[in-house]
C-alpha cells in the first residue's frame, strides 16, 4: 500500500488544471503532461512545478473518481502517475486500466515516469511481483538509498529520500535498476529510454510532510515509520539534494537520454 494525502498547494502561481488537455498556446509551445492522481486533493508537489517551469501544462485526470484515460498520448509529452493509498494489486477496474495504461506509454515511446504506487504499476505491468515487507516493514519517512553503476550514469544521486509505502516491487526483466535501498531492495528502475519508476516521493514539499503525517492514520507504530518530527527534520535537511538531483533527471527523462540495458 501506498499514501497519497496531498493537498493542492500553490504552484509558484502556476495553475494546475484537470480535465482533458486544450492547447491554448503557441504551436511551438510544449505538448501537456498526463499526471494521474488518486486521492480527491492530491498535489503534483515538485514535480508539478518542475514542469510548468519548463513550459509544460498539466492535464491532471483521476480515474479513481471517474475521469477518462485518453486513447493515445500523440496530445501529450509524457506522463506521470502519482500514489495513493489503495495497492496495486486490489481488485478494481481503474487500477486495471491504470495499469494497462502504462503500455500505451511503451508502444508509443512516450516518457512515463511513476511514482510510488505508479512504479508499482509500472512494475506489474511488465509482469513484476508488488507486494508487502516480508516481515512486514515499511518505509515512511526519510531513508536511505544508493544508487548503482547503471543510475550514477544519471549523475550524483541523494542519500536520502522521502518515503511512504508499505509494499514494493522485484525488479522486471529487461529493466535496468538504478538505485536501491537496505529494507526495499529496488528504489529506482528503468525501462528503455522512455520509462522511469521511483519507489520514493520526489514531489513532497514541506507542506506535503506536514499534511500526511497529520492526515494519514495507523501509521505510527508501522516498522520503519519515523516520528513527525524527524519526517519534517529530514525533509529540511534533505529536500534540497533531491530537488537539485530531480531536477537533471527530470531533463533526462524529458530528453529521453535515460537508457536501460538487460
Amino acid at each position: 500500500m501506498t499514501f497519497d494525502a496531498g493537498t493542492d498547494e500553490a504552484l509558484g502561481g502556476l495553475a494546475q488544471r484537470s480535465g482533458p488537455a486544450r492547447r491554448t498556446m503557441s504551436a511551438n509551445s510544449p505538448l501537456p503532461i498526463l499526471v494521474l492522481m488518486h486521492g480527491e486533493a492530491s498535489s503534483a508537489g515538485r514535480i508539478g512545478q518542475a514542469l510548468q517551469r519548463r513550459g509544460h501544462a498539466l492535464d491532471i485526470r483521476k480515474p479513481r473518481f471517474g475521469c477518462a484515460l485518453p486513447q493515445t498520448l500523440e496530445n501529450h509529452a509524457g506522463v506521470v502517475v502519482f500514489g495513493g493509498p489503495m495497492s496495486c494489486n486490489d481488485p478494481d477496474d481503474y487500477l486495471k486500466r491504470e495499469i494497462g495504461f502504462a503500455g500505451v506509454a511503451l508502444r508509443e515511446e512516450k516518457p512515463f515516469l511513476g511514482i510510488c504506487l505508479g512504479a508499482q504499476m509500472l512494475a506489474k505491468h511488465l509482469g513484476a511481483a508488488v507486494g508487502k515487507h516480508p516481515a512486514g516493514k515499511v518505509e515512511i519517512g526519510y531513508h536511505p538509498i544508493a544508487a548503482t553503476p547503471e543510475g550514477r550514469r544519471l549523475g550524483a544521486w541523494p542519500e536520502m529520500v522521502f518515503q511512504w509505502h508499505r509494499e514494493g516491487f522485484e525488479l522486471p526483466s529487461a529493466c535496468a535498476k538504478l538505485a536501491g535501498g537496505a529494507v526495499f531492495e529496488n528504489q529506482a528502475f528503468s525501462c528503455g529510454d522512455r520509462a522511469i519508476g521511483l519507489q520514493f516521493h520526489p514531489e513532497i514539499t514541506y507542506g506535503l510532510v506536514n499534511r500526511w503525517t497529520t492526515v494519514a492514520k495507523d501509521w505510527k507504530d508501522s516498522d520503519g515509520a519515523q516520528a513527525r518530527e524527524a519526517q519534517l527534520d529530514g525533509h529540511l535537511l534533505n529536500a534540497k539534494a533531491v530537488a537539485a538531483w530531480f531536477e537533471r533527471l527530470l531533463d533526462a527523462w524529458l530528453g529521453s537520454s535515460v537508457t536501460a540495458r538487460a
